[in-house]
């Protein structure tokens, strides 16, 4: 079961969106693909500070990002770094 804990995690400020619990919101810190790879996340909406819900997680997946549901294998998922927004901090954006 994917556990985004601090004891669970090289970095307690970041974590794999593949390690991420169902329905939990968080915020993308850093995409560590290829820049051809980083280039279509950021097109498809996981740009750096951008809000992302995941909706499940299976073989794939899935969760919402700029009002869209998009899947997303474990592979790639793990290339996306995330956080948990702080509420009301400095830089936090909104899904539009």
């Amino acid at each position: 079961m994917p556990d985004c804990q601090p004891a669970n995690c090289r970095t307690p400020q970041l974590c794999q969106l593949n390690r991420v619990r169902a329905g939990e919101t968080v915020v993308v810190k850093q995409l560590n693909g290829t820049p051809e790879m980083n280039q279509r996340l950021r097109e498809m909406g996981f740009g750096e500070e951008q809000k992302v819900r995941v909706i499940t997680l299976q073989a794939n997946l899935l969760c919402q990002v700029c009002n869209s549901r998009l899947g997303l294998s474990a592979r790639l998922a793990e290339l996306i770094l995330v956080s948990r927004p702080s509420l009301g901090g400095p830089g936090f954006r909104l899904a539009a």
